[in-house]
């Protein structure tokens, strides 16, 4: 019996993070690594230098900086995780809209219950006054 690895390698079938990378692909090798880095080094530096610093108007930098969070996380998926749209990926799209899915039931599901606990619960009369 013939070992397959002895001839050809089937370029379909590799375990993730084993895909043959272009030159011209980004997210692949340490050449990716490095890029994802400086970039989400910047990212963070530009976040801390928003808050310091009076560059943007002052009710708008929550939403400035949840522009740079979502970046950054896009950055960490694509080049720290090698999450891409191809159709080799499709498991690990799936995984992560799963994990965000109960995530998202977590955070809204603990709201919605402190909303009820805070109109459920009567208030102090006097306060702390009568103790």
């Amino acid at each position: 019996m013939e070992n397959r690895a002895d001839h050809e390698r089937d370029p379909h079938d590799a375990a993730p993070g084993d895909e043959a990378t272009d030159i011209g692909e980004l997210s692949g090798g340490i050449k990716g690594y490095i890029i994802g880095l400086v970039l989400a080094g910047l990212l963070t530096g530009l976040s801390f230098l928003l808050v310091n610093v009076e560059l943007i108007w002052r009710p708008a930098l929550p939403m400035a900086l949840i522009v740079l969070a979502v970046a950054q996380m896009g950055i960490h998926l694509v080049f720290f995780l090698h999450v891409t749209t191809g159709p080799d990926n499709t498991n690990n799209v799936l995984a992560l809209a799963y994990g965000v899915l109960i995530v998202g039931l977590v955070i809204f599901g603990s709201i919605w219950i402190m909303n009820h606990l805070h109109h459920s619960t009567m208030p102090l009369a006097g306060g702390m006054h009568g103790m």
